[in-house]
């Protein structure tokens, strides 16, 4: 059996948590839920999605250290496909690793620079020697990237670059994203570890 939170519907059993094995001392961990109460856009001021999200669930002084970061031409704090960090204030993470995935318009275009957002965001973790990190399906809302093809792309980049990081945990909006990164996650890392296979977590980081 996998390790899974399962409710039940019926006669069916609806999964809404699996921990696959990225190596001997990282484990990638999909859930359903919502990133903010978890244990983007260029400017990082804050706006729709999940960028928006996190400012006003982190607070304003989360607004106040993203006017601090330099900007690299005016109105461009965060280029798409880079991350800046910073505290994570108001939220139970320690900190916020704000990265800028592409808007959709072809897998040739789109591809490597969805890879390096979250690439750039596993090297500022491991720069900090954060053991846990953890990510929105990034893209895949209004920027309008398909979401079995970020899954592949995402999970294939988390796989390449982890680090030392021993947990990176994917916080998925909905069953059709969290089944998409699933069936991702099987074809990269196999079936879902066994569940007295989990080794105990302790500290959450963003």
């Amino acid at each position: 059996m996998a390790s899974a939170s399962e409710r039940e519907q019926g006669t069916e059993k609806d999964v809404d948590y699996l921990e696959f094995a990225i190596n001997d001392n990282s484990r990638l961990i999909l859930s359903q839920g919502d990133i903010t109460k978890w244990d983007a856009n260029q400017r990082m001021l804050g706006g729709g999605g999940v960028d928006g999200a996190i400012h006003r669930a982190a607070g304003p002084e989360l607004l106040e250290a993203c006017k601090e970061v330099k900007q690299i031409r005016p109105g461009v704090r965060c280029p798409t496909g880079e991350a800046r960090i910073t505290p994570g204030f108001n939220l139970k993470a320690k900190y916020v690793i704000h990265t800028v995935g592409p808007i959709f318009e072809s897998t040739a275009e789109s591809a490597p620079l969805l890879a390096s957002a979250y690439r750039n965001s596993l090297k500022l973790a491991n720069e900090k020697n954060l053991k846990t990190i953890a990510f929105p399906a990034i893209s895949t809302g209004v920027y309008g990237y398909p979401i079995a093809s970020a899954a592949e792309v995402s999970l294939h980049a988390v796989a390449m670059s982890v680090g030392s990081i021993e947990e990176v945990h994917f916080v998925l909006f909905g069953t059709p994203t969290f089944n998409a990164y699933s069936k991702a996650a099987r074809d990269i890392f196999g079936e879902p570890v066994e569940e007295e296979e989990t080794p105990e977590s302790t500290d959450k980081e963003l």
